[in-house]
């Protein structure tokens, strides 16, 4: 099981690094700002458990973003773990239907918090909006279901064979 776990969260790391990088693509092609959502939320739910996150101004502002960030990293491999640690307990999924489950897991991870703050309403979400937040999640789920199911008994050849 800890082999599942620690490759879950390589595997989940790993889907984070794409998923950045689809959405900074994103942003550069587009023109558009990053979202200061992550922030938001960690500092409701900071607020609402006692713990507010301290700091003035920008020194604040910019904690909150990086504890929104750091909140995205936890979620990416705490999903990669856990979709591991299933698919060694014997859940498996071909690869088209567990890469985009995983990514739904980790969009789930990501937008309910907003709903459930009220930082967010993906109800009124454009579609733009949602094209923003499901792409780079399905490029998440296909890489960290990818690198989390390498190398077991039904992943693809070129992984059992190391190359």
């Amino acid at each position: 099981m800890l082999r599942n776990l620690v490759r879950g969260l390589i595997a989940g790391a790993a889907g984070t690094t794409v998923l950045d990088a689809v959405t900074y693509a994103d942003m550069a092609y587009r023109g558009r700002g990053s979202s200061g959502a992550p922030g938001e939320v960690v500092e409701r739910l900071a607020e609402d458990t006692g713990h507010p996150v301290p700091g003035e101004g920008s020194t604040r502002t910019n904690r909150l973003t990086g504890l929104g960030a750091l909140a995205g990293i936890a979620a990416g491999c705490g999903t990669g773990a856990a979709v591991s640690v299933l698919h060694g307990a014997g859940l498996r999924l071909p690869w088209w239907v567990g890469g985009p489950l995983t990514g739904a897991l980790a969009m789930a991870a990501a937008d309910l918090p907003m709903a459930g703050t009220k930082v967010s309403d993906p109800r009124t979400w454009s579609a733009k909006d949602w094209a923003s937040d499901i792409v780079p999640h399905l490029a998440y789920g296909l890489v960290t279901y990818a690198v989390a199911t390498c190398g077991q008994d039904r992943a693809p050849e070129r992984c059992r064979s190391g190359a």
